[in-house]
Parts: structure tokens; sequence; C-alpha cells
């Protein structure tokens, strides 16, 4: 849904709960249809947050070297361990203090 598609859910809400003056439309209730809509909204904005969130972080792995051994990262290297995914590429990144080559 994304951020855009909940708010106007919550907006769209807001106007048919607080904004109508006639709240009846034949069988339906437009307050309570305003509840909904704000309800599956902020669901939907709290579950983009989440997912967008969970998405932003580095993983850093082994990564063997020609002789076949693996240099295991330094605890300065590693920003968090998980497990990745099945088809996520994995890249390892380096930072050096001193940039003198």
């Amino acid at each position: 849904m994304g951020i855009g598609g909940s708010i106007l859910l919550i907006v769209i809400g807001a106007i048919m709960t607080f904004g109508l003056d006639d709240t009846d439309l034949g069988p339906f209730n437009l307050d309570t249809i305003g509840w909904i809509f704000q309800l599956a909204g902020l669901v939907g904005l709290l579950l983009t947050l989440y997912f967008w969130n969970s998405r932003r972080r580095t993983v850093v792995r082994q990564v063997p070297t020609a002789g076949g051994t693996a240099i295991p990262p330094t605890a300065d290297e590693i920003v968090e361990r998980r497990r990745p995914a099945v088809n996520e590429v994995v890249e390892r990144r380096r930072t050096y203090e001193d940039r003198t080559y």
C-alpha cells in the first residue's frame, strides 16, 4: 500500500467520520466506514514503516580468499549478524581509518 495510500485512507476516513453531516447512506453508516478506513490506513502505515526499516540493514559476511581460507571480519566491520535470505546478494564492505594506500 505504501505511505501515500495509507495517508490517503486516513484522510478519507477522517472526512467521512468528522466532515459529513448525514451519516447514513442507506444501510451504511458513514461514521463506521470512516473509522474502518482510518484504522486500515494506520495499520498500512505501520506495516510500511516496519518493512522499510527492516530493509535498510547492512550484512557483512565471510568471503573466501584465493587460497580457500576465509577471512573473518573484525568487530568494527560487523553492523548486524543475521542469516541472508535464499536469493539475497551479500556484499563485503570494509572501511579503513588510514586512507593512505
